[in-house]
């Protein structure tokens, strides 16, 4: 994906892109991949003068997006846009009966879908899709599988339907952590990256990006 000169580029998403930015600061990247991507692309390219803008809320599903895509997406036309949602939307769904169905999965890509149709049609057109991933640990996340894994195709579908890029951050994570093990990149919970793991999907961002100032 190109960058171009004066770019305002908006990260947007759930805890995974917030990872405790300070709400009342509009200028706080918070302290993972967002603040990472943005402290190397602009390391990189500084004379493209980049702006970087974070609005993660940690819990958000995709209709909480879309219930402040408005004031928190539209309203600051970015140029770029790097977007990831999900795992809250099997997370907050375990337990429930349509847990894992296609009644499940079609309403996310409803909502999916209608969050592209409203970005690109204000003008946003350079969009890069983060898949949602969930790694080994504790056992149960396996389980998760059975309502994530369609939701990740969903991503991947949409992102091909939009023309948008695509990060496959699910298969990337997965296998770094066969080399280093789940916890070493998320910790106790399979989802929440660490240190390392935000390293891991900023480094994966980054290789999208190239400069034409």
């Amino acid at each position: 994906m190109e960058l171009r000169k004066n770019d305002r580029i908006l990260f947007l998403g759930d805890s995974v892109t917030d990872c405790d930015r300070d709400r009342d600061n509009p200028i706080d990247l918070g302290k993972g991949y967002a603040l990472m991507t943005a402290g190397t692309l602009a390391a990189r390219w500084p004379e493209a003068q980049l702006t970087f803008l974070n609005r993660g809320i940690g819990g958000n599903k995709i209709q909480d997006i879309l219930d402040r895509l408005d004031a928190d997406c539209l309203a600051l036309q970015p140029n770029v846009l790097i977007f990831m949602i999900g795992i809250n939307d099997t997370w907050h769904n375990v337990g429930n009966p349509d847990f894992g169905t296609t009644a499940a999965a079609q309403t996310f890509e409803k909502s999916y879908r209608e969050f592209l149709q409203r970005v690109t049609t204000a003008g946003i057109k350079r969009i890069l899709l983060l898949e949602p991933f969930v790694l080994p640990f504790p056992e149960d996340r396996q389980l998760w599988r059975n309502d994530l894994d369609p939701k990740i195709q969903i991503v991947r579908k949409l992102a091909s339907t939009f023309g948008c890029e695509l990060v496959s951050l699910d298969g990337r994570l997965n296998e770094t952590a066969l080399i280093t093990g789940p916890q070493y990149l998320t910790s106790l919970d399979g989802v929440h990256p660490t240190a390392a793991g935000h390293g891991v999907i900023t480094k994966a961002v980054v290789e999208h990006f190239c400069h034409s100032c």
